[in-house]
């Protein structure tokens, strides 16, 4: 089918399938736009052999899904960094390609090219610089039916089911097209149609086994903080006693609106990352703002601070500060964001732009990811550390019985991004079985339940307050249980089909070679 279309056919065909992808991100509701990209781009791949158009095809999947994706990594930097690593993302769903051209000749190809996506998205999860996981295609199934998977294998078995989904389709296509309705046979329809429908289904059952979203062990009453900044964009922290205060004063609103009973007042209150860029623990005038602001509300802050160490290198920190009893616990980012918190190879990219010069000097905290407060082990995950899997893992494995997102996204403006941070963040929820609560500069801040809906949730770009009362739990879900078994598992299946598949390429090169050897002309030819 897809083999006999021109070259130009299958690249439009490559383009809409990443486009698809796209479509299926937040804000946008259209979920089910990512199987139906996979499906074209399986189509794609299938239509031919040669590994190189493979890579190809990927790539201009690749960019035709991240350049929409991802634009608000250049809205203040210009666009080379945005295209740069929109290129970069791209590589890895062209490798993608490769693995569909290679493994999609077996028998079950539908299962073996879905677990190459899989693959595809660990690999570039994990490399280079630590990975970068955004745009994973669970990312985009918040609001969809697939979403109940993570509580069972997290964001890979949402991606899984969500690819294979696409692969089914795919296959269903080519045999209709191919042999025609008659020919195909009942047992591949129905086969092809049961897994088309089972997959998305089993996600809508699957919500059953959700933990309740107000049933725990017993509540912790918590507020959010969004104090809003005096202006968007990489200079947002020029006035760093403006955005200090913000917080200070939405948390003393809040305090009055306690001390006059039309709020029920806080256990504990989370301020987002970067709301105090003056390090507390050197200046006493940041210190006592935080002090008063938190005998104010009656219960612990948990502050989103710029720390400065003895080496003059920055920790992006989260600090539990109670009243007059000062700091406690804190956590340091342990996952943090090279060209932006660093800058790998500085000079080296220093040569391309001089925005390399913004990039900070910040360092990576080694703690297990979660603070002590209110009596209530708490997980961190700052910002750009909700991404990756093994943030939340860290904290549920020291004991955490609440999760919270404190983000900064003044840099990235009036972007898709926070949508894209906070579905996320709904993802997390469901696969942990905790409570989630986001706390965000500019917003959007939310409630998140166990089952990944958002309770509450602020507008963008003014100051506001949540409040809600959320269940603690002790419990862990079947994907907090089994870490990462399912990555492992499908990266060593895809390994060993790719052997498989190799194997079978070199046999068949080699006979091929073996006839023409042997045929008429060659031996009648004599030696050349």
């Amino acid at each position: 089918m897809v083999e006999r279309r021109p070259v130009s056919v299958r690249l439009v065909g490559a383009l809409v399938a990443g486009m698809l992808l796209f479509g299926s991100f937040p804000p946008r509701p259209y979920w089910f736009l990512a199987p139906l990209g996979i499906a074209v781009l399986t189509l794609v791949l299938r239509g031919g052999d040669r590994l190189r158009g493979g890579f190809g095809y990927g790539m201009v999947a690749g960019l035709g899904f991240f350049l929409p994706l991802l634009p608000w990594t250049g809205i203040y930097v210009g666009p080379l960094p945005w295209i740069a690593l929109s290129t970069a993302c791209a590589v890895f769903i062209g490798l993608f390609g490769v693995l569909a051209r290679l493994v999609g000749r077996l028998p079950g190809w539908p299962v073996w090219i879905a677990l190459a996506w899989v693959t595809g998205e660990w690999l570039r999860s994990s490399v280079p610089f630590g990975g970068f996981p955004w745009g994973r295609v669970a990312f985009g199934q918040a609001d969809g039916w697939y979403l109940s998977h993570a509580v069972l294998g997290g964001p890979v078995l949402i991606g899984f089911t969500v690819a294979l989904t696409g692969t089914a389709g795919a296959a269903l296509v080519e045999r209709l097209a191919v042999r025609g309705v008659w020919r195909t046979g009942r047992a591949v329809l129905v086969a092809a149609a049961l897994t088309l429908v089972a997959l998305p289904v089993s996600g809508v059952l699957l919500r059953a086994a959700l933990p309740e979203p107000g049933a725990g062990e017993s509540m912790i009453r918590v507020a959010a903080i969004q104090g809003s900044v005096p202006r968007l964009g990489l200079e947002f922290n020029a006035q760093r006693r403006a955005v200090l205060d913000n917080h200070v004063r939405r948390t003393e609103e809040l305090a009055r609106a306690v001390a006059e009973g039309r709020v029920e007042r806080p256990d504990v209150v989370i301020w987002p990352e970067n709301s105090s860029d003056i390090d507390p623990l050197r200046n006493a005038d940041a210190a006592a703002l935080i002090t008063e602001a938190s005998q104010r509300v009656g219960a612990p802050i948990l502050v989103g601070a710029v720390l400065v160490n003895g080496d003059r290198t920055t920790t992006n920190s989260v600090i539990v500060w109670d009243g007059a009893a000062g700091p406690g616990d804190r956590h340091d980012k342990k996952i943090i964001q090279p060209f932006g918190e660093y800058l790998p190879m500085r000079g080296f990219f220093r040569l391309f732009s001089d925005y390399a010069d913004k990039a900070g000097y910040f360092v990576p905290g080694d703690g297990d990811g979660t603070v002590r407060a209110a009596g209530v082990d708490i997980g961190v995950a700052t910002c750009y550390e909700v991404a990756f899997d093994r943030a939340f893992r860290d904290s549920m494995a020291a004991g955490a019985q609440l999760l919270t997102v404190p983000t900064n996204n003044a840099t990235f403006g009036d972007s898709e991004m926070t949508y894209q941070q906070l579905a996320m963040s709904r993802v997390r929820a469901v696969e942990h079985g905790r409570a989630l609560v986001v706390a965000a500069t500019t917003g959007v801040s939310a409630i998140i339940t166990a089952d990944g809906a958002v309770r509450q949730q602020t507008p963008q770009f003014v100051p506001a307050a949540l409040v809600a009362e959320l269940p603690l739990r002790h419990d862990t879900t079947v994907a907090t249980r089994i870490g990462q078994a399912p990555e492992v598992v499908s990266v060593m299946l895809t390994g060993a089909a790719l052997v498989f598949a190799l194997s079978r390429r070199w046999r068949r090169r080699r006979d091929r070679a073996g006839a023409a050897e042997f045929t008429p002309e060659a031996t009648t030819a004599g030696p050349r």
